[in-house]
């Protein structure tokens, strides 16, 4: 429990802030993408950052202005122009600097780039198709980061089985269960609020809400555990020191990567809410 007053810190300034976005992008559609772009384009900086290849200026200015531009662009059909100049530039700057640009190293920047960026379209996309944005963006955010700090409280205080010691060895069995209840308790009482306050055209569909919650509280486990072997295989703590007890924006954003289109996926098949 050491960095628990760091962690609650940050969340006593995270969550205001995350609360404003949302108010925000209520009333101005297009905020969403741009402020998105921002974070993926400083996402991607940690991410080279980690293997130093910051240092390589053309690779890293394709991968930034991919991250940035792609969540803009995302529901327009010039999305796909950009990811089009991404692979040309990149096979471009692969060639030019192919004696100090090895082919795993490109590799990482080109995949990670790609992951991170389409990942974080989910919130863009929402606020564009939604009946009602802020639920989205409370289900995008609130139920992966309940899932990783229901895991850490009962992973701290009760965890006794290692989920995988070779790559995250404080992340139990225990505190995965513990992610799932927190996340289901999260999303039931979302959608109670959401009923009972907001919506007044719309049921909601809890049965659905507990789906989600199942299956983002593994997806989140999965993005963390995929971006904790990433750092453990480059011998590094964390992507960066923005947030205290959190590290960097990679490191807090490594499961809504994996669970936001997870989500918006999940919303295509079975609606989270029909007209009453």
């Amino acid at each position: 429990m050491n960095s628990l007053k760091p962690r609650l810190l940050t969340a006593a300034v995270g969550i205001p802030a995350a609360l404003v976005f949302m108010l925000l992008t209520e009333l101005w559609h297009p905020l969403a993408a741009i402020i998105v772009g921002i974070i993926n384009a400083v996402m991607i900086m940690e991410y080279l950052s980690a293997r130093r290849l910051t240092s390589c200026i053309p690779l890293t200015a394709v991968c930034a202005a991919f991250a940035l531009l792609v969540p803009v662009l995302i529901l327009t059909p010039y999305w796909y122009l950009a990811a089009t100049l991404l692979i040309i530039a990149s096979a471009v700057v692969l060639v030019k600097l192919h004696k100090k640009l090895n082919l795993a190293a490109f590799t990482y920047a080109f995949s990670g780039t790609v992951l991170i960026t389409f990942g974080m379209c989910a919130f863009p996309i929402v606020v564009d198709n939604s009946v009602s944005p802020s639920f989205f963006f409370v289900m995008l955010l609130l139920l992966p980061w309940m899932a990783d700090g229901g895991g850490y409280f009962i992973g701290s205080s009760l965890g006794k089985h290692k989920l995988c010691p070779d790559i995250s060895p404080k992340k139990t069995v225990e505190g995965v269960i513990g992610g799932f209840v927190f996340c289901l308790i999260s999303a039931l009482v979302m959608g109670l609020v959401f009923q009972l306050v907001v919506f007044r055209e719309h049921k909601v569909n809890f049965f659905v809400l507990v789906l989600t919650a199942l299956l983002v509280s593994a997806s989140s486990v999965l993005g963390d555990v995929t971006f904790s072997l990433i750092k453990r295989q480059l011998n590094i703590k964390d992507y960066g020191t923005v947030f205290p007890g959190h590290g960097g924006v990679l490191d807090r954003f490594d499961s809504i990567i994996f669970s936001a289109p997870l989500v918006l996926a999940i919303h295509s098949v079975i609606p989270f809410f029909t007209a009453v």
